[in-house]
């Protein structure tokens, strides 16, 4: 099971170069886990497990892109007060072991709950960031995070619990 290495590092304060840092891998592994699910999973969920890769990597786009910009170097050098960490946040960054068959009902769980812990780190690191392209961009994953998770839930409760899709 990956491990998240940069969020064992940060304290009380870290940067907001060290957050996005944690953001970007977070949004790897999990990228990652959809992409060794893919083969796996039924025909019937496929094309929503796709979007999720193609969303992680446009998060990451995003994110990185933000960390490259020598006009920022400076405000993303300012510590801020680390976010509030709680029991889903784990649960969100420990990926589950779904086996060789996994159920698209587990997988769309862990998928339900991982864009609203993602929304949540998000809206969190906007609040602490000062107004600006930072603030704005962690503002904007926060809502593309809610926006997933409300697609997710609609999809969720045709395939299971209306008969499919």
């Amino acid at each position: 099971m990956p491990r998240i290495e940069k969020f064992d590092k940060l304290h009380h304060h870290a940067s907001l170069q060290e957050f996005i840092d944690l953001a970007i891998e977070v949004e790897q592994v999990a990228h990652d886990y959809y992409a060794d699910l893919l083969p796996k999973i039924s025909k019937h969920i496929r094309y929503i497990v796709y979007e999720l890769i193609r969303e992680e990597e446009a998060h990451i786009a995003k994110l990185q892109e933000l960390a490259k910009r020598d006009d920022l170097h400076d405000l993303l050098q300012a510590e801020v007060e680390n976010m509030t960490v709680d029991r889903k946040f784990y649960d969100g960054i420990h990926l589950p072991e779904l086996g060789e068959n996994p159920d698209d009902q587990e997988i769309l769980q862990y998928a339900m709950m991982r864009e609203f812990i993602a929304m949540v780190q998000y809206s969190e690191l906007a609040e602490k960031s000062p107004p600006g392209p930072v603030r704005d961009l962690f503002q904007f994953m926060a809502n593309e995070e809610i926006k997933h998770k409300n697609d997710l839930e609609a999809l969720y409760y045709q395939i299971i619990h209306s008969g499919g899709v």
